[in-house]
């Protein structure tokens, strides 16, 4: 059984197949879900999807990218939506410096906005992190993240940058570039994090994982990232599965 911890089945490139690639998805043993939503609509779609699905599950946030958007309003309708039995972390939030959209102190303040909702609703938290490394591991550790601690999505730091959040309390989750031939971080990080601080995830529709890359991505192509941690760990397929599945299900306290 898979648990693809990062999903965004409430992404657009899905609305003419959607109940085919959840079911594409579950032939591939994804037995759990989660749908991140970090804006208005998406948010509403992710609570849609977690509704409807009962192996789907939500993540409610605002993305830093469209943090200059996001007013008192969204923050107290998110705080709503953490008392809901299917929503099981807040994000993705953090820092994003690669586009220019919202400028870096404001993508701050609501990146510590929702640290300390989460820590008000006892939530584990979902980072997104581009081109911000020392400032979002600065930002969590004066937050008091450690409390709550979550997901380090996506991650493409260095091994020691995810001993650092290891020792926040966060999981380390790798996606689709894992696999690529080119990828000398994801596969070192993948080698030295300990299994039981590892997750797997899709992060679809983006990030397909070899030999997809460029494509569409989708849920079931997370046992593609499961068996290459596999192979460089020198575990077995079932072992990547099962301990992901298990982390998974503790971090976000799914029986």
């Amino acid at each position: 059984m898979l648990f693809d911890t990062h999903v965004h089945l409430n992404a657009e490139q899905y609305n003419d197949d959607l109940e085919e690639v959840i079911e594409r998805a579950q032939n591939e043993g994804v037995s759990h879900m989660v749908v991140v939503g970090f804006d208005r609509p998406t948010i509403e779609k992710a609570m849609e999807l977690a509704e409807t699905y009962e192996f789907i599950y939500a993540c409610v946030g605002w993305h830093p990218v469209d943090a200059i958007d996001m007013t008192d309003e969204d923050l107290l309708w998110i705080e709503e939506l953490a008392a809901h039995p299917k929503v099981v972390a807040l994000g993705e939030m953090g820092l994003d410096y690669h586009w220019d959209k919202s400028p870096k102190e404001i993508q701050k303040e609501v990146f510590r906005r929702q640290i300390r909702l989460a820590k008000k609703v006892q939530l584990p938290i979902v980072i997104h992190n581009r081109e911000a490394t020392a400032d979002i591991v600065e930002i969590l550790k004066e937050e008091g993240a450690e409390e709550v601690g979550g997901i380090m999505h996506c991650f493409s730091g260095s091994p020691d940058t995810a001993k650092e959040c290891v020792k926040m309390n966060f999981y380390i989750s790798l996606g689709g570039p894992v696999t690529f031939k080119n990828a000398k971080k994801p596969k070192e990080v993948a080698a030295e994090v300990p299994l039981d601080k590892l997750l797997i995830e899709t992060d679809c529709p983006y990030l397909a994982p070899h030999p997809y890359r460029g494509k569409r991505n989708e849920p079931s192509y997370v046992k593609l990232v499961a068996e290459q941690i596999a192979e460089i760990k020198g575990l077995t397929y079932e072992e990547v599965a099962e301990a992901t599945t298990r982390n998974a299900k503790n971090l976000f306290a799914i029986n």
